[in-house]
């Protein structure tokens, strides 16, 4: 069974994938409720639970703060085969980062203050 927080999560993810964009695991964790955690860590955990009970969510929209992904693995992949280009970070080519994150990243402010 999944965690109230990794339902908080899926619940994120979800938004993200409707309105088409990706959050830091800061963002993500806030907009949850609670704190990413040292190093992200809590909202990692919390992203293999939705990952393992909810295959089906784009699980990839989540970015280290900063934009910062693992280079060649299934994140990258799934974020080029989304649009979100990625450049690399450093010359072994083992961090990359998403080009033009602020575009990319969800405003929940924003949006919220819409419907008001």
């Amino acid at each position: 069974m999944a965690s109230q927080r990794a339902a908080e999560v899926a619940e994120v993810l979800w938004e993200l994938k409707r309105a088409g964009k990706i959050a830091t695991f800061t963002l993500i964790a806030e907009r949850a409720g609670f704190s990413a955690g040292t190093n992200g860590r809590t909202i990692v955990t919390c992203l293999k639970t939705v990952r393992r009970d909810w295959p089906h969510l784009e699980w990839w929209r989540a970015v280290k703060d900063g934009g910062i992904v693992e280079g060649d693995t299934e994140h990258v992949a799934k974020l080029r085969e989304h649009g979100f280009d990625c450049e690399e970070v450093d010359a072994k080519k083992e961090k990359l980062v998403v080009k033009g994150l602020e575009e990319h990243l969800m405003t929940w402010e924003l949006e919220e203050e819409l419907v008001e």
